[in-house]
């Protein structure tokens, strides 16, 4: 049996019927996407032009979740001097900036019918656009689900999160297989416990992680030889073998301005070079800050940690501005860069829970530069 998002809002009578349910029979069925080999979906407010152009009138105004087949990606017809991304993505209705628009897919699994033999969970991959998920807490604990929760926005996960599975049920309402989402906390490779907040979706939303594709990248090769180089300039990384540059990718590194303009010098990534890889997760719940300038994430997925308590090199699905410095300090990048660097690095993650602490020497050699002029 599989019903709609109307049908299932009329069989439990509305918002108030819906809530009245306990929480695992709550889970929404997947909702509906453009039907289109390539996606898009809006990470903020966007005007649709009909060119690719910052001097062309709104068409009109689209707003965030909103999800759009993606035709192509082409370069401004106009260069806007405010930004450094000159990107903009075809749509059929017009033209949208690519910096804030996340690519993405539709491509809903088999879900498991029941946990696979001697496991107690396993790692998933989000391949949806976006999935509606819901507590099983009476009150959320995160503040950013506190802050979800006060004004009535959907709970969702997002495509390329990473998330932990620990229940398989069968929804008594929709007759669809959900999955419990938790996030494991692990300290000095050890698991410690479940955080407060416990989420029930849709489990055609995931894919199953494998150990075939947690496998290391170019064990043969000695570590000592890896390095990866992050410039700051020019917010690139090239992970290199020995003299031979083996992987690149464009990233966003720490903001030099904040959201009003002002300059900042704590979400600076830290430049030196010897850095090591201390710490590899494949999925983090990330948060810090301020209560003004904070952040707090959950499902931060291919986390390779290399400086201070925090710094990571790790996948972005909040944004597509790669090229601009804008993070907290981290160096963020598609989640495809993401996985390849966590793959490559050392120490290895070859084993479930997928989460390794290092103390000492061992860890991949990281290198941050700048030019100064």
């Amino acid at each position: 049996m599989s019903i709609t998002r109307r049908d299932f809002l009329k069989l439990v009578g509305g918002t108030a019927g819906l809530m009245a349910l306990r929480p695992f029979s709550r889970v929404m069925p997947l909702a509906q996407f453009p039907d289109s080999p390539r996606l898009g979906r809006l990470t903020a407010t966007l005007d649709l032009i009909s060119a690719p152009r910052v001097d062309y009138p709104s068409i009109q105004k689209l707003y965030p979740d909103v999800v759009v087949p993606w035709i192509r990606e082409v370069v401004a017809e106009t260069i806007d001097t405010n930004v450094i991304n000159q990107r903009w993505v075809q749509t059929p209705d017009g033209f949208l900036p690519a910096a804030y628009i996340q690519p993405v897919r539709n491509l809903p699994n088999v879900p498991l019918q029941a946990m696979p033999a001697g496991q107690t969970g396993f790692w998933a991959e989000v391949t949806v656009p976006y999935v509606d998920y819901v507590l099983e807490n009476a009150e959320p604990s995160s503040p950013f689900l506190k802050n979800l929760s006060e004004r009535g926005d959907p709970m969702r996960w997002y495509y390329s999160q990473v998330l932990r599975v620990d229940q398989i049920k069968v929804s008594e309402v929709t007759g669809n297989i959900i999955y419990r989402v938790v996030h494991p906390v692990y300290v000095e490779n050890k698991f410690i416990g479940i955080e407060n907040d416990i989420m029930w979706a849709d489990g055609a939303a995931f894919r199953p992680i494998t150990a075939e594709e947690m496998a290391p990248i170019s064990p043969t090769v000695d570590p000592a030889q890896k390095r990866l180089v992050a410039n700051l300039t020019y917010q690139t990384i090239s992970c290199y073998e020995g003299e031979k540059e083996v992987y690149f990718c464009r990233m966003s590194s720490g903001a030099k301005l904040d959201a009003q303009g002002n300059a900042v010098d704590t979400w600076s990534s830290p430049v030196g070079d010897g850095h090591q890889t201390w710490r590899k997760s494949i999925s983090i719940h990330m948060l810090g800050g301020t209560v003004d300038a904070g952040y707090d994430t959950m499902g931060v997925s291919w986390c390779t940690f290399f400086a201070g308590t925090g710094v990571a090199v790790h996948s972005t699905f909040w944004h597509n501005n790669f090229g601009t410095a804008r993070s907290h300090g981290c160096l963020n990048v598609l989640p495809e860069d993401a996985k390849w660097i966590f793959r490559w690095t050392t120490p290895a993650v070859a084993d479930d829970p997928y989460d390794v602490t290092i103390v000492g020497p061992g860890g991949t050699l990281v290198d941050v530069k700048e030019r100064t002029y």
